[in-house]
């Protein structure tokens, strides 16, 4: 079940999704709370997980891994243990950003980070072709960023 959210709360989530590192006070003077219910607000939403971690965003071109490949993968056979196989190994690789299960033509959807065409192809080699099972893998190659955004659109859902 979700989190409610309080104005308040969204005010901190906002703050903190445009500057992760805001000291407490800095974000309590923004949100025009004090510092020590701040800091037990920001607590609470940390320990209720609608806060995960702290990060900091990196440019994939001037990290060298600016390629941005989508596949589509479909498993040739469905089955719980298949999935649980397929999973465990996508989560262990680190080109792999993002790992949907989808609905459409292909079971899951990828966003796969490369420095160039040939670094996806190895992914492929060393990942993919030796999964212990055949899947079907359609690749989409990002031609130009239009959008990226990682700061959630939120609003409070209790008053």
């Amino acid at each position: 079940m979700a989190s409610s959210l309080s104005e308040i709360d969204v005010k901190i989530l906002n703050a903190l999704q445009e500057d992760s590192r805001l000291t407490v006070q800095e974000l309590a003077d923004r949100v025009a709370l004090s510092a020590s219910s701040c800091w037990r607000r920001l607590r609470s939403l940390e320990e209720t997980g609608v806060i995960r971690r702290y990060t900091a965003l990196v440019d994939p071109k001037a990290a060298a891994v600016g390629e941005c490949v989508f596949a589509h993968v479909t498993l040739e056979r469905h089955s719980a243990e298949t999935a649980a196989i397929f999973i465990e190994a996508v989560r262990k690789r680190a080109e792999v950003l993002e790992c949907y299960a989808v609905s459409g033509d292909a079971d899951y959807l990828l966003r796969v980070a490369v420095g160039e065409i040939a670094d996806y192809n190895r992914f492929l080699e060393e990942f993919v072709f030796h999964l212990p099972f055949q899947v079907r893998i359609r690749s989409n190659f990002a031609l130009k960023e239009i959008k990226y955004e990682t700061a959630l659109p939120l609003r409070a859902t209790t008053r």
